[in-house]
């Protein structure tokens, strides 16, 4: 049994203004495209609110990202906590801060996630990396 604890800080600039990035966030269709993983997706995008993905592994274990939302600033801020579970077994809680500031004719896009890894079911490499994965995808949808 093992816990491991992380942070960490990813940035962005988008070619478009934070009411546009922010809206990409907010809209279910536009968020299945970028975040999504070819699974099922819902998105109630408000304070309370709860998002879910549904998928499976290569080797056919069922995943859950659930996430709940706390706190929602339009064109500026969103942060929630989320839970992926892997065969109904917990594998990471985590708390996710975004953060969009106007730059020049784009948005900076901070995000700082601070998560809890349990008994090695995922690793915090593979969550930065695929948070840095769909964050590239989040800005193909705003090029589009």
């Amino acid at each position: 049994m093992t816990v491991t604890h992380t942070t960490f800080d990813l940035e962005r600039v988008y070619p478009a203004k934070p009411p546009r990035v922010f809206a990409a966030w907010a809209d279910p269709a536009a968020k299945a495209r970028w975040f999504g993983s070819g699974g099922s997706h819902e998105l109630d995008f408000r304070a309370g609110g709860r998002e879910l993905i549904r998928g499976r592994t290569p080797d056919g274990k069922e995943l859950a990202f659930t996430s709940v939302y706390h706190d929602i600033v339009p064109d500026q801020r969103i942060v929630y906590s989320s839970t992926l579970t892997a065969d109904d077994t917990l594998a990471t809680v985590s708390t996710t801060t975004i953060e969009l500031t106007a730059e020049g004719e784009g948005t900076r896009l901070t995000l700082t996630e601070q998560a809890t890894f349990l008994d090695g079911r995922e690793e915090p490499s593979w969550r930065k990396q695929g948070t840095s994965d769909w964050l590239a995808t989040l800005g193909e949808e705003l090029r589009a």
